[in-house]
Formats: C-alpha cells, sequence, structure tokens
C-alpha cells in the first residue's frame, strides 16, 4: 500500500462535512479498479481575540519634526497597551516610513511642501471584551488610522485538528457510498494527497478611524471564524 501523506496541517473545527461527490483528483494512470474522492469540512465557531493593525500618519514641514510626533504617538500607545496589562510580545511595531511630499505644476521644477510619516502597530487582544478600550486607547494617543481588525478564535490548532479529522470521514463516506451505489467495496486507500493550506478565515472588520462606528464593545462579540479543510484520496475497489 502505498502512502504519499504530506503533513504540516493547518486547520479546524467542528465540522459541516459536505455530500457532494467529488470531482476526480489528477488524472491517474493506475491500472487497477479505484476510486477518487475529495474529503472536505467546513466549521464556523465564534471569535474569542482579535489582531487589530493600527497606523499613526503625520505630515508636517520637516522630517525630523514628521519623526519625532509619529514615534511619540507609537510610544505613547505602546505603554498604554503595556499599563493596561497587554504583554509585549502581543505587540508588534513597525519601522518608521518616511516620504517627501511635492507639489507639481508644469513648466515648474518640483516644490517640497513637506514630508508624511507613518508607522503601524499590530496587537493581539486576546480578550476580546477589551477591544473597543484598545482601538480607543489608540485614537486617544494620536493613532489615526484603523487599518483592519480580524476576529480570530484562540482554539485554532484544535479546531484544525477536528477540521482534518471531518475531511478524512467525508472522504471515506463518499467513497463507501459511492461505491455500494455501483455494487462495488473499497478494498483499502491506495493515495493520500494532502496539501498544506490556510483553512482558518478570520473575520475582517475595516473602519475608517475619521468616524469609527465601534460605539459598543459588544458588538465585536458577535464574530464568528470559519475553519474548513480538505483532503483528496484514492481508493482501491475490490476485484
Amino acid at each position: 500500500m502505498k502512502h504519499s501523506l504530506i503533513s504540516n496541517v493547518l486547520a479546524s473545527t467542528f465540522i459541516s462535512a459536505s455530500i457532494f461527490v467529488a470531482p476526480a483528483l489528477q488524472a491517474s494512470q493506475l491500472d487497477f479498479p479505484h476510486l477518487e474522492t475529495v474529503g472536505v469540512s467546513q466549521l464556523v465557531v465564534e471569535a474569542d481575540m482579535a489582531e487589530i493593525n493600527v497606523e499613526v500618519t503625520i505630515k508636517t514641514k520637516t522630517a525630523k519634526e514628521a519623526k519625532e510626533l509619529s514615534d511619540k504617538a507609537v510610544a505613547k500607545f505602546i505603554g498604554r497597551l503595556k499599563a493596561a496589562g497587554i504583554a509585549r510580545v502581543d505587540i508588534q511595531s513597525a519601522n518608521l516610513n518616511l516620504q517627501p511630499q511635492y507639489h507639481y505644476q508644469k513648466n515648474k521644477p518640483a516644490e517640497l511642501t513637506g514630508y508624511n510619516a507613518s508607522r503601524q502597530v499590530t496587537v493581539k487582544v486576546k480578550e476580546l471584551s477589551r477591544l473597543n478600550n484598545v482601538l480607543d486607547s489608540a485614537l486617544d494617543e494620536g493613532i489615526n488610522r484603523i487599518n483592519n481588525i480580524a476576529l480570530k478564535t484562540s482554539k485554532e490548532s484544535e479546531y484544525i485538528a477536528k477540521a482534518r479529522q471531518a475531511a478524512i470521514v467525508d472522504a471515506k463516506n463518499k467513497a463507501n457510498s459511492i461505491a455500494q451505489g455501483f455494487g462495488d467495496k473499497i478494498d483499502g486507500v491506495w493515495e493520500i494527497r494532502y496539501l498544506d493550506q490556510h483553512p482558518v478565515q478570520p473575520v475582517m472588520l475595516r473602519m475608517n478611524a475619521a468616524s469609527p462606528s465601534f460605539d459598543a464593545a459588544e458588538s465585536y462579540q458577535q464574530g464568528q471564524v470559519t475553519i474548513s479543510d480538505r483532503i483528496e484520496v484514492v481508493f482501491r475497489l475490490k476485484d
């Protein structure tokens, strides 16, 4: 029996296994009776944590002032997060991005009007109930852009394992059902094809910090995360 099983899995949770007849795997040249199926699974679970990416963008006349103001906003925000109990390992701040700004006119040389400085901060919020306060803290300390909010689950690895097993069960059930329909029986597995994939789909929220829509903290408690997986299997059929 040949097993080509690529491990290193990434996904999943409670399962809603699909029942449709899977399309064939890659065309094979096997010279014995066989059946190819694709097992799939999908699970929707409640989010209980979040990862946010915020940014401060400053425009001033000089590069030095732009840098100082952006660094100050980021430092104050990080200090406030640490004081609130957010671990430093859950806070990642990006390097400074400094860009000169020009005013262009026809038949005239470009005129330097100032500099844009920007820095991003990514924060992992492990308690979803604290998300609203973290966002408010960012705005209070001069952060002026919320790039995205990804709602996630802290039990990702556990759900990934469950989804994987559900995909395996789905592949077996399909194979047995199809073989039975044709008056045949499965005679073991010939080949398993499992590819490294990204089965977890966090809920992505985008909003403008100039007109925030996060008035109520409980509005973040309703996010759901979709976890899915897929496995391709070649089964032998009894002669």
